[in-house]
């Protein structure tokens, strides 16, 4: 168990977290956690006890050579950090982990308890799912929250997924449960070029974020990352008549059910975004 002892008091904390693995298509999501970290330079809070959730011949530590023989072993595990974002008056709370192998309701009850001591308003789990959405067009972000309501508040477009879940999934259940508000985010990957990273999905969900939460958001390199990362892609398909075809295939079906209102509403909040990036920028 988590040692709650000791943990800082926070300003109005909100958590963003992340997992590897089944929920994180193309690393999008684990990557978002891993580019705030550091763009923010987060400390850590706590970390899982690793014993308890993972089996270490599926998710197996890293060892790694130190100066002369010396060697030291990273062991997977599920870390909270901590940052206060440049322009934001309320600190972060960054989770990112693995997603566990076993006892995922004790796994989750953990999160919770530390999520409360810590004082957290309101959490986005962040996910990333393979599907047939061209790499040519905007990025989908969907999502699910807790209750109707706060979907409602956020302006938030909900999945209407049944099926097999991940981690995202059971924690969300579970801090609502536990009366927390939570949002999950998902952005969908191309499956024809599923393999990580994907910058662009990264962007996509942070773009995302910082329309929910009111913070502004650091790309850093992300715009041309995906720029490049498309362009590759391009460049891929270009080389193989299948592939080219079947992308053209997924544009016409995606521009043909692309609702004119809804791209009125992307157009807006787009530009919404540029101004809210350029009146920090000006005060700054």
């Amino acid at each position: 168990m988590i040692e709650l002892e000791g943990l800082p008091e926070l300003v109005d904390p909100v958590l963003i977290a992340a997992f590897e693995g089944w929920n994180d298509a193309g690393e999008a999501s684990s990557g978002v956690v891993a580019h705030l970290e550091s763009e923010w330079k987060a400390t850590e809070l706590v970390s899982l006890d690793p014993e308890d959730y993972y089996d270490f011949q599926v998710s197996r530590p890293i060892v790694e050579m130190g100066e002369g023989l010396t060697r030291s072993i990273t062991w997977p595990t599920t870390r909270l950090l901590v940052a206060r974002p440049p322009g934001s008056s309320r600190d972060v709370v960054l989770l990112r982990g693995i997603e566990p192998n076993m006892r995922w309701r004790s796994f989750c009850a953990e999160i919770v308890a530390v999520c409360r001591e810590l004082g957290v308003e309101l959490a986005v789990l962040l996910g990333a799912l393979l599907n047939d959405s061209p790499h040519t067009r905007p990025v989908p972000v969907v999502g699910a929250a807790t209750d109707e309501g706060l979907a409602r508040a956020i302006n938030l477009e909900l999945t209407r997924y049944e099926g097999p879940t991940g981690i995202v999934g059971v924690l969300q259940q579970a801090l609502g449960a536990a009366g927390l508000p939570a949002v999950s985010l998902w952005a969908s990957v191309p499956h024809y070029v599923a393999q990580p990273p994907n910058p662009k999905a990264t962007l996509a969900l942070l773009s995302r974020m910082e329309d929910l939460l009111d913070i502004p958001m650091p790309l850093g390199d992300l715009a041309e990352e995906a720029r490049a990362w498309e362009h590759g892609v391009d460049e891929l398909a270009a080389q193989d008549t299948e592939v080219a075809d079947y992308v053209r295939e997924l544009e016409e079906r995606k521009d043909a059910t692309e609702l004119p209102e809804a791209s009125g509403d992307a157009i807006a909040a787009e530009f919404e975004r540029y101004l809210r990036r350029r009146d920090r920028d000006t005060d700054g």
